[in-house]
């Protein structure tokens, strides 16, 4: 039962932040190199299908490498991991719908935050570390990454479009 557990905690942990980091790096650099709603929203249900079954067979692989889980304990996390990625990735959709892009990227980032504080913050407990060392650790890789996309994404309207 405890291995069952674990499993389900490797696809959460991994699957909730590979779907708010992935998503919101494409969702920023496609705002910024784009301003087309379609595009984001193209963007959004490509990472939530094709990106959440490359991440659970990615984890699915790396178990079977490692050989310290069953079959069982190893199909457990590729599902989860599948499942919580496409969820998370899925909700960043929800405020695309609802506001004008420009609202839909502040209101995503603020969502995205929000989620890596809170699995911060379960993390640094479980692991008995300072929660708020870890969570500035993650928040500033997720701004990071939210940075470069956005640059990026300008680069290539200036590249490609102008």
């Amino acid at each position: 039962m405890k291995e069952m557990k674990e499993a389900i905690k490797i696809g959460l942990t991994f699957g909730l932040t590979s779907g708010v980091i992935t998503t919101l790096g494409l969702m920023i650099g496609l705002n910024s190199g784009t301003q087309l709603k379609l595009a984001v929203i193209a963007g959004i249900l490509t990472i939530a299908v094709a990106d959440a079954f490359s991440d659970a067979l990615g984890i699915h692989i790396s178990q079977e490498s490692v050989n310290d889980s069953s079959q069982k304990e190893i199909w457990v996390s590729t599902i989860s991991t599948f499942i919580f990625k496409f969820i998370f990735a899925l909700s960043f959709i929800i405020p695309v719908i609802i506001f004008n892009l420009n609202t839909a990227m502040i209101v995503s980032i603020i969502w995205g935050i929000f989620l890596v504080t809170v699995a911060s913050y379960f993390i640094a407990k479980a692991t008995k570390q300072k929660p708020l060392h870890v969570i500035f650790e993650h928040i500033f890789i997720s701004i990071v990454v939210i940075v470069l996309a956005n640059y990026l994404g300008i680069l290539i309207n200036k590249i490609f479009l102008n």
